[in-house]
């Protein structure tokens, strides 16, 4: 079974401290479990979490959503947000983990991508090194998400092929925004091989889509 991989770049900068960062794991794990109902994703959807602040971590490699256990996501109360070495680190794990079409053998559909984060990039030059380098990787579908006040919608634009804006960062809009994500993938997952492009759906009011 050819496989989706979906990798998932989450901001754990100091602030997402506190209510932030817990509204991110219940969203999280509501989309897992609705991802869990969706029978063709069970067959092949993958995901991957990594994680940056002042570090970046690979909370789950690529991991078969059968088996996907998501972990506790936490962050520390105060330090940069790192979002070009998260690139930098994503570059190297898609590069290794993808696995290409050979004569004999055809490898996994495009990947989608998902970045979230609540600031702007403290390795700003970095971040626009790493630009070029993911666009090289042909994603299906970048998707960023700009929330709150202090996060730059023009900076994850120059990255992303679609950014979308959340007011907040709480329970209910982040909820919204996660249960969009979910219809996203399951899209991507049943237009694959029938499009080079994933056709996303329309967001909820909660999410507000930069053009």
């Amino acid at each position: 079974m050819r496989r989706l991989p979906v990798f998932f770049l989450l901001d754990t900068s100091g602030s997402m401290y506190g209510e932030p960062i817990q509204a991110l794991n219940n969203a999280l794990s509501g989309m897992v479990n609705t991802l869990r109902l969706d029978p063709q994703a069970l067959d092949s959807l993958w995901l991957s979490i990594i994680t940056f602040d002042k570090e970046v971590k690979e909370l789950m490699p690529l991991t078969e959503l059968v088996h996907f256990q998501l972990p506790e996501i936490s962050c520390p109360q105060s330090g940069p947000t790192h979002t070009g070495r998260a690139l930098e680190f994503l570059h190297g794990r898609v590069t290794s983990e993808v696995r290409k079409s050979t004569p004999t053998q055809k490898g996994d559909w495009r990947p989608l991508l998902f970045i979230f984060t609540d600031g702007k990039p403290s390795d700003l030059q970095l971040y626009r090194e790493m630009i070029p380098q993911i666009k090289a990787l042909n994603f299906a579908a970048v998707v960023g998400c700009a929330a709150g006040k202090a996060a730059d919608n023009g900076l994850l634009k120059e990255l992303a092929d679609t950014v979308v804006h959340l007011d907040t960062a709480d329970s209910a809009t982040l909820k919204q925004f996660f249960k969009w994500v979910s219809d996203t993938i399951e899209q991507g997952n049943k237009s694959m091989g029938t499009t080079s492009q994933v056709v996303l759906p329309p967001p909820p009011q909660e999410v507000i889509l930069i053009v």
